[in-house]
């Protein structure tokens, strides 16, 4: 396989016509080595238009989903990011190349000792990847300017909410399948809320999700 013309491929052909234009989240698809965070086994599949799996059950959001969900919450250079479930660690990266620091929650401390490595592999410095359940988000590095849930889930915890800068954005795609809508929340003062539906689409559930004392806007 000619792993950069698959990569150009993904981009152009999946990842552009789906909205992402741009350019800045474009040109980090070709820094960013998505094949370094993919699972031996399933290398081959690393620019294809699907989720991989992981260990665990887990797996790697689509490219698109990635590509879109990173568009849509517009990392600065100066943003705190907190990251809820990180897998390979390939979006912890994607969101670390544009932000200050990311700290990425995973609730299996096996998969966070891949990300740690994949990370590690990849030159990433201003990443730390905890474990914990992330939908009680990680207090000790609050307030952040971003949240970012590498899965679905029902309904937004209050506890994340509590976690976010005023001004700050959260990014999370919820609800239940077969209606799942990627949203956009902004403090816009303190406890007051402004969600934007982006997109319908259906994504793997974060691991551990509550069954009540969830906050639905």
């Amino acid at each position: 396989m000619n792993i950069e013309q698959a990569r150009f491929n993904m981009i152009e052909q999946q990842i552009r016509p789906w909205d992402v234009l741009d350019q800045q989240v474009l040109d980090l698809l070709f820094v960013v080595k998505r094949e370094e965070f993919v699972p031996a086994a399933y290398r081959n599949l690393a620019f294809a238009d699907m989720e991989i799996p992981l260990a665990n059950g887990q797996q790697m959001l689509a490219p698109k989903i990635e590509a879109k969900l990173l568009q849509e919450v517009a990392i600065r250079k100066t943003d705190k990011v907190l990251e809820i479930g990180t897998g390979s660690g390939y979006m912890a990266a994607l969101l670390a190349a544009h932000a200050d620091h990311v700290v990425t929650l995973e609730i299996r401390p096996e998969q966070a000792e891949i990300a740690r490595q994949n990370l590690a592999n990849a030159g990433m410095s201003n990443i730390s990847v905890e474990i914990g359940d992330g939908l009680c988000g990680w207090a000790a590095s609050a307030p952040y300017d971003v949240i970012v849930l590498s899965g679905s889930l029902d309904s937004i915890p209050p506890a994340l909410l509590k976690q976010l800068r005023p001004g700050g954005r959260l990014v999370a795609v919820v609800g239940q399948a077969p209606v799942m809508e990627a949203q956009l929340l902004t403090q816009t003062a303190e406890g007051v809320f402004t969600t934007v539906n982006l997109f319908e689409t259906v994504i793997p559930p974060l691991d551990n999700q509550p069954q009540a004392n969830h906050f639905t806007f």
